[in-house]
């Protein structure tokens, strides 16, 4: 009843063709953006395509288009990476066995385990931001992160906002799939159940996405957040530079006028002008120091 098409070659997808009597998208089909690519009916056939997360070889999620294909009670699935769920579903389908023996109600219930999937990796991705918050929202100024820590939170933040984004997709094209399939349940008689479960699908698909709407409010607080607070450590950093150069100027001043060459120096000869030149400078920077702590500006 399911027939799993994983990466096929040419000669696998004519030899279903013949069989099916239907022609298969390839992969180039997958990839358009066009609703009328993604979804269409074409020899008593229903084409849907979706996209989808997996995890890659550096075990960072990654997205890519699904075609589903329903034909003569058979369920086809055409797909170029390896969703969690494609491997996890047939055992999970031997232990709970699905009810009904159409490839409607297969497909529904694979749907099912796809909505789950995707329910657990927003939750993952809220569990991954929620550290970060506490850190940077709630840390006194003692624990504060330094400049050294931000850098892996801008990039956790920058993973995580892919990541809410590719689920963002994945969710928008299931739920134009799913209601495209039951504009076409519409039409025939004895569909009550499949309809049910569509809209419970449906609710969880807007549910998923709520949530992913408001983690990406939240992880762009975060991004601003994160990014204001290097800007006012580094505004602190040049500040301490900004002082300490308007300290020292007054001394540098004092050395450079008893740094001249003249003949005619007063000082040059008095015997406590070495002494007087250093406590004068030593003056000259402790009152711009005191001047500044006094008016709060350090």
């Amino acid at each position: 009843m399911w027939i799993d098409l994983l990466s096929p070659s040419r000669e696998e997808e004519v030899l279903l063709e013949k069989t099916l009597g239907v022609a298969l998208p390839t992969r180039e089909d997958m990839e358009e953006i066009e609703i009328s690519s993604r979804l269409y009916e074409e020899n008593g056939g229903i084409f849907m395509t979706v996209q989808l997360p997996a995890a890659s070889e550096e075990d960072h999620l990654t997205t890519g288009p699904v075609t589903f294909v329903l034909v003569a009670n058979r369920l086809i699935t055409i797909r170029y990476h390896d969703p969690r769920t494609f491997t996890t579903f047939p055992a999970r389908a031997a232990r709970y066995p699905v009810a009904g023996d159409s490839a409607d109600t297969l497909f529904l219930a694979l749907l099912e385990a796809l909505v789950d999937r995707l329910a657990d990796i927003i939750e993952r991705a809220g569990h991954t931001v929620a550290p970060i918050s506490r850190n940077i929202f709630r840390a006194t100024e003692t624990t504060r992160p330094r400049s050294h820590r931000f850098r892996s939170y801008l990039e956790t933040i920058g993973r995580t906002g892919d990541l809410i984004s590719d689920i963002r997709d994945s969710t928008m094209t299931i739920d134009r799939a799913v209601g495209f399939y039951s504009a076409h349940l519409a039409h025939r008689e004895g569909t009550e159940p499949q309809r049910s479960r569509i809209k419970t699908i449906t609710r969880d698909m807007h549910s998923i996405g709520d949530h992913a709407d408001f983690l990406s409010g939240k992880i762009t607080l975060l991004l601003d957040a994160t990014l204001g607070l290097i800007s006012i450590e580094q505004n602190g950093i040049i500040k301490i530079f900004s002082v300490a150069a308007v300290v020292f100027l007054p001394p540098t001043l004092v050395a450079s006028i008893y740094g001249m060459n003249f003949k005619f120096m007063p000082e040059l000869s008095w015997h406590f002008g070495y002494p007087f030149a250093i406590g004068l400078m030593i003056a000259s920077a402790l009152l711009p120091y005191w001047f500044f702590k006094r008016q709060g500006w350090l």
